[in-house]
């Protein structure tokens, strides 16, 4: 085997940036005609990439074209596992991202009616997540990528869930701002084209996905908890407590007094109340977390002067969050939480790391 493989090139950057140089062979599914490149150029043929994400709980793998067509999408969630934990335990997260990432990409290779032979190139969650769990991934990459010569794009995964917003039939078309709210991150981005990105506000202490998560052990529900949450407002009076919502300086969180008003709330009702007003709770929890969410995001958006305003991450999923902004464009909800389809879509605006310089990649636990 050579340094460079000839089946298959990825232009580093610029205009042409993205796979070409050899005609995907699920003609079906992938036009070869010369088509607009993302950034204003030209590519040549279209290409297949076969990306992995491990950055937490969920073993992902999928196939997706240049043009941002998913042709296969698989997630295996751990969150059975680390249920009786009440969140994720990141030496069980790595063992279990071991089992499965193998049987993972098979799958996904086999959904996709495709095999290592169609692949011009590989993508991986290089970080930020779990060290542990990321290295799985990362090595899973590496070895593919290896063996058949391939170039391998490192992914970020942030830069991960604001790519969810281009594998929809109706991609969203930047310059937008972007609310991107998971367990781990609560981001607020200006992005003025796609594969890049301003941050603006961040949250100060917890995510608004782990306050979900912490709110919902509070009051004794399952995990994880924001569906949790999401599912018992729904029978709640959203008005029924005062939760406060944080008022920090410029465009920040901050929703670690919240969850130490619904603390104190839980302990002065004493047991018996709580669980008499457990949906009161939840919905009144839920909508200072959406309105922090929404307000912030709205501000951003008027101070930057953008019109567009898009929502990524787990907790995009919420019911509450999107009634709150009914005219932002959310990502789909296949791929709102942790997916490799939108490791993929990323892939498209990212410079490769040639065969066999990935050798040397390592994972990274934070955000810089």
């Amino acid at each position: 085997m050579t340094g460079t493989s000839t089946s298959a090139t990825w232009a580093a950057s610029g205009p042409e940036a993205g796979f070409a140089g050899r005609e995907a062979s699920r003609r079906d599914l992938v036009s070869t005609r010369q088509k607009e490149g993302v950034r204003g150029g030209t590519t040549g043929s279209p290409a297949l990439v076969l990306a992995i994400e491990t950055s937490c709980d969920e073993t992902a793998a999928a196939l997706v074209s240049e043009r941002g067509e998913v042709l296969s999408s698989i997630v295996s969630s751990q969150s059975d596992l680390h249920a009786r934990f009440g969140g994720v335990v990141p030496e069980i997260a790595s063992r279990r991202h071991l089992e499965l990432v193998a049987p993972v990409v098979r799958e996904a290779l086999d959904q996709a009616d495709a095999s290592l032979d169609d692949v011009d190139g590989v993508a991986v969650t290089q970080g930020p997540g779990l060290v542990g769990a990321l290295l799985v991934g990362v090595s899973a990459a590496k070895a593919i990528a290896w063996a058949r010569g391939l170039p391998l794009v490192p992914v970020d995964h942030l830069d991960g869930h604001v790519a969810s917003l281009y594998l929809d039939d109706d991609p969203v078309e930047a310059p937008f701002l972007c609310l991107l709210a998971s367990g781990g991150h609560t981001l607020l981005l200006a992005v003025p084209e796609r594969g890049r990105s301003e941050r603006l506000g961040t949250t100060l202490d917890d995510a608004a996905g782990e306050a979900f998560d912490k709110g919902s052990r509070l009051l004794g529900l399952g995990y994880p908890g924001g569906a949790e949450i999401d599912r018992l407002a729904q029978r709640g009076d959203p008005k029924a407590f005062a939760f406060p919502v944080a008022r920090v300086p410029g465009l920040d969180f901050s929703f670690s007094g919240l969850k130490t008003a619904l603390l104190y709330t839980v302990r002065e009702l004493g047991e018996e109340e709580t669980e008499k007003r457990k949906a009161d709770l939840a919905a009144s929890y839920q909508r200072a977390i959406v309105s922090a969410l929404a307000g912030r995001a709205l501000a951003a958006a008027e101070q930057a002067g953008l019109e567009r305003v898009a929502v990524v991450g787990g907790v995009a999923a919420n019911s509450a969050l999107r009634d709150a902004l009914p005219d932002a464009r959310f990502a789909p909800l296949a791929y709102c939480t942790d997916n490799a389809a939108m490791i993929a879509s990323a892939a498209r605006y990212a410079a490769p790391v040639p065969y066999p310089r990935f050798l040397e990649l390592d994972a990274y636990a934070s955000a810089a």
